[in-house]
């Protein structure tokens, strides 16, 4: 009986380690009194630090029909959104794209418009574009109207 007891307890320590490595999260809101149709023209406002997440960003959104504009300066005037991202990256065998937030902001008010992150750990990894995509694809399914 104690053998079963113990096996029982390392069964369990296990699933917990290991369901643990296995953790992705995607999720979007919208501000209810935004219309994302209405978007037509945005600045990506660049880390300074970023060689290309900013680029996939700019891409996703011109494949939704908008004008896009990059730049690490202050956004140029008569642009709908302002958007940010965080991009945090981890090392696990190579560098991987941890999580990545996206954030439309209002160019007048610098509010949050709408924002969408996606999490993937080591197991359920995906590629930056495929992570860009997940969160732009599910920003716009949350501003359906």
């Amino acid at each position: 009986m104690k053998n079963i007891f113990k096996l029982a307890a390392i069964i369990c320590v296990a699933l917990t380690v290991l369901s643990g490595c296995a953790v992705n999260r995607a999720t979007a809101s919208v501000d209810p009194g935004t219309n994302l149709a209405t978007l037509k023209t945005m600045y990506v406002k660049r880390i300074p630090e970023d060689d290309n997440t900013y680029n996939l960003i700019a891409d996703k959104l011109r494949s939704k029909g908008v004008v896009v504009t990059t730049g690490t300066e202050a956004p140029p005037s008569g642009i709908d959104a302002i958007v940010t991202y965080i991009d945090k990256w981890m090392w696990d065998i190579t560098m991987y794209m941890l999580e990545l937030t996206i954030t439309l902001r209002d160019p007048k008010t610098d509010f949050p418009l709408a924002t969408g992150n996606s999490f993937h750990t080591s197991l359920t990894r995906l590629s930056p574009t495929e992570m860009v995509n997940e969160v732009v694809e599910n920003i716009y399914k949350g501003g359906a109207k």
